[in-house]
């Protein structure tokens, strides 16, 4: 289990690049089979299938690399319809429903509740996995070699949350850093192992998602007021210092701005991974668009 894990982290650790399948040179002289804007947000959206790689010319006999996901939708007087992604692909209708643009629809114009795991979902579950896999057996070291000299995999991570503890725990929260640790490191690791999946050839953009983005945000924004105290409600409603004659001005300014924090954070994460994403897959873009333009007539 631990060399499988050590050689699973090697892996993501690897700098490569997040894209769907390399044009072939007969596509890429094309202009109509490579559209680099088509690609570039097939790659940022969400699907319902994980697509990995084409080998070939993808328009006859190309080999297709892609796991077909769970499609579960539920229809007001159908119920609960649970089938694989295969039976919707290239436009396909089954059970009444077919995919637009990755949108789950009725053929009949009726409601439609999407609860599929689409790629996003699935690579939420790899990293959540990963997550639980890599420090159960880090926690298991630790209880096994209590007051021992940390190695392996424990001696890996054991300076990342050292790092996090004293140079982000203790100087941002102050003396009751200990009771947020818990919630700290797995936002940390969980959008650094995302973030990590997400250099894999083929990958999710997860949180280049802002519906995670969005949970992640909320969620701290949640622990903040419910482990509030009265010092933190008086600077938002008496902020120290300033007349009585601006408390009209500085509370509704104070309000909006425990609201922003999180805000920002949610649009920082989304826009940089979205947004890196596209600079890459731009670039990539080029050698294509270079090569139609040098060698067409």
């Amino acid at each position: 289990m631990k060399r499988l894990l050590i050689a699973l982290f090697c892996i993501l650790s690897l700098p490569v690049f997040a894209q769907e399948h390399a044009p072939t040179v007969e596509e890429a002289t094309d202009s109509e089979a490579f559209s680099p804007g088509e690609m570039i947000l097939h790659h940022i959206g969400d699907a319902h299938e994980w697509h990995f790689a084409t080998l070939g010319d993808e328009k006859e006999h190309g080999i297709h690399f892609t796991i077909p996901l769970p499609i579960i939708a539920y229809q007001a007087g159908k119920g609960l319809s649970v089938f694989s992604s295969s039976q919707l692909a290239e436009g396909k209708t089954y059970n009444g429903l077919k995919l637009e643009h990755e949108h789950l629809i009725a053929e009949d114009g009726g409601k439609v509740y999407d609860f599929s795991i689409t790629k996003n979902v699935a690579s939420l579950m790899l990293s959540a996995a990963l997550l639980l896999g890599i420090f159960f057996t880090v926690a298991g070291r630790y209880k096994k070699n209590r007051g021992g000299a940390p190695k392996g995999i424990q001696s890996f991570f054991e300076p990342i949350i050292i790092f996090i503890r004293d140079e982000v725990g203790k100087k941002a929260i102050g003396p009751k850093y200990e009771r947020y640790m818990p919630y700290l490191l797995t936002v940390f690791f969980f959008i650094w192992f995302s973030n990590l999946l997400g250099l894999l050839p083929g990958a999710a953009n997860l949180t280049g998602n802002i519906a995670v983005t969005l949970t992640l945000a909320v969620l701290t924004l949640l622990i903040t007021l419910f482990s509030s105290n009265k010092n933190y409600w008086a600077h938002i409603f008496a902020t120290p210092g300033v007349p009585k004659a601006l408390l009209p001005i500085m509370i509704p300014v104070e309000l909006i701005g425990v609201v922003v924090k999180p805000f920002s954070l949610m649009v920082r994460l989304f826009a940089n991974i979205t947004a890196g994403h596209i600079v890459i897959l731009s670039f990539i873009s080029l050698i294509f668009i270079f090569q139609s333009v040098l060698i067409s007539p």
